[in-house]
């Protein structure tokens, strides 16, 4: 059985909404980030960069939310947009366009605007520009259609899905009424019976939610080196 390694972030649970919507059998393997599991040898065999997702298919092994969600996606042929070259292009552009800047951006957002250890003005604005401006590009391609690829629900909108649910954290509580369509899909995939079950989740594991000394250490080793 496919075992997937995860935490409660927006990348696992791209992952998780994946596994849900397509019936595949798969067993939970809980990362506690905040007690630093993801560096233990066990794990680094699995993911060098020591992140979640990851998973472990028979003799398979993937890592990064994206490239999971584009190997099961094949496996499975679900999710995928029409079989033509036209079409995997748009897949491909799209689902690299949320992993090099949608998730970069709205991560640094998040971090120095709730987590950083002094707030640094410039580093709030730039991250926060960049991660709205990412943002505002999907709200434009999705006011002519109703998914990011057409009429076909596909891992693309999974993987904005992910993000997504993080809106008002990257970029304040009132940030969804820049992105009407943004929140259309949002709320659409969010009423999927798949979505509800990746919801569930959080009552699966019981993941540390202190954000201590130990977890800024595990989680923020820049700061507790004193690189900061």
């Amino acid at each position: 059985m496919l075992k997937f390694f995860y935490n409660l972030a927006p990348n696992p649970m791209k992952v998780a909404l994946f596994l849900e919507e397509s019936g595949l059998p798969y067993r939970l393997m809980p990362v506690d980030t905040r007690k630093g599991e993801q560096f233990s040898a066990e794990y680094l065999a699995i993911n060098p960069n020591s992140k979640v997702p990851a998973i472990v298919d028979g003799e398979v092994t993937v890592f990064d939310s994206n490239a999971i969600l584009l190997y099961l996606a094949e496996k499975t042929g679900q999710f995928l947009p029409q079989d033509t070259p036209a079409a995997r292009g748009e897949l491909l552009s799209w689902l690299m366009f949320v992993a090099s800047g949608v998730g970069p951006f709205s991560g640094q957002s998040v971090h120095f605007r709730h987590h950083a250890p002094e707030q640094i003005p410039y580093a709030v604005q730039r991250y926060s520009y960049e991660a709205e401006r990412h943002f505002k590009v999907l709200e434009t391609r999705l006011a002519t259609r109703r998914y990011m690829l057409g009429d076909r629900y596909t891992i693309v909108d999974m993987a904005v899905w992910g993000w997504a649910r993080l809106v008002p954290v990257v970029l304040g509580e009132t940030a969804w009424e820049k992105f009407p369509d943004l929140k259309r899909l949002f709320d659409e995939i969010s009423a999927r019976p798949a979505a509800a079950r990746v919801a569930a989740l959080k009552e699966k594991h019981a993941f540390k939610a202190e954000l201590d000394a130990d977890a800024r250490r595990f989680m923020f080793p820049q700061i507790a080196d004193g690189a900061a």
